[in-house]
């Protein structure tokens, strides 16, 4: 039995109303859905998910009390598959942007990247201005469209790969459209490879999942180059995703939220899988 439960009775709406928490811990099983191949947020290693979505789901499920599943689904059914009801809950590294919340809802924001371009030391694009800055796309954005403005030029006509149905798409789609060709990618290592491969000349990706994507010594000669960005079509941060009618559960995840971030364990967990701090407050 899932948590999105249909209440029949007025006596079982009042029951759950007094002891929302303990009566799901006791009787039902959270399932959360992870990608499983977006390292290090989350990944699946011999048959096993890890990573900092995973660490952190297994810690806001004790702190709520309840009893969870995390099941691995692939990215470019993720949010079809919640709102059928295939499990209650999504913890895949997604950003909350207005788009997304046009089908489901957000917990409150658990952590925050920044995004850029991944390209060979040894490309023209490795000359892209801005290397160094960050921009936020929701607040300055007259420095941002101006720093964007500079990037074009050089972007002209480049292959750049994404992963499938990302914010990363996204933000190609909003400031770089009809200057680049996308292609897009089931996962990012699928976009990665044909990094190496030449087949892109670069890929767009979260500077967090770059920094473990450098550790392969088949990325020595790899770099992110010009400006990163957040916000605007990165949206707010990264949330749970939920089904809009899945109140209680939002609310049970947002009070866990906020005691992960409050007590450092966000911060201790980001330290181990990302050796940066990504917590919201820390980024704000």
């Amino acid at each position: 039995m899932t948590y999105r439960t249909i209440l029949s009775t007025a006596a079982l709406a009042l029951a759950l109303m007094i002891s929302p928490v303990a009566g799901n811990a006791q009787d039902q099983t959270v399932k959360i859905a992870a990608e499983g191949a977006y390292a290090p947020w989350n990944f699946t290693e011999g048959g096993t998910l890890k990573g900092f979505d995973i660490d952190l789901a297994n810690d806001l499920c004790a702190r709520a009390k309840l009893t969870c599943e995390i099941i691995p689904q692939a990215w470019d059914g993720i949010i079809p598959g919640l709102n059928a009801g295939k499990y209650d809950a999504i913890m895949a590294a997604m950003g909350i942007t207005a788009k997304r919340r046009e089908a489901i809802e957000f917990s409150i924001p658990y952590a925050r990247a920044r995004n850029g371009f991944f390209v060979s030391k040894n490309s023209d694009l490795a000359k892209l201005p801005g290397t160094g800055e960050s921009f936020n796309l929701a607040g300055n954005t007259d420095a941002a469209k101006a720093e964007i403005d500079k990037m074009r030029p050089l972007l002209q006509g480049k292959v750049i790969g994404v992963q499938t149905s990302s914010t990363n798409a996204s933000f190609l789609d909003t400031y770089f459209k009809g200057v680049v060709e996308v292609r897009e990618y089931k996962t990012s290592e699928e976009a990665e490879l044909d990094l190496l491969s030449d087949r892109v000349d670069a890929i767009v990706q979260s500077n967090i999942s770059l920094a473990t994507t450098k550790k392969n010594p088949k990325f020595e000669a790899y770099e992110i180059f010009g400006p990163t960005f957040f916000g605007g079509p990165f949206g707010t941060g990264v949330g749970i995703g939920l089904r809009k009618d899945d109140v209680k559960l939002k609310e049970t995840f947002d009070k866990a939220i906020e005691a992960a971030v409050s007590d450092g364990t966000v911060a201790r967990l980001a330290k181990k899988w990302f050796e940066v701090d990504v917590t919201p407050i820390a980024q704000k």
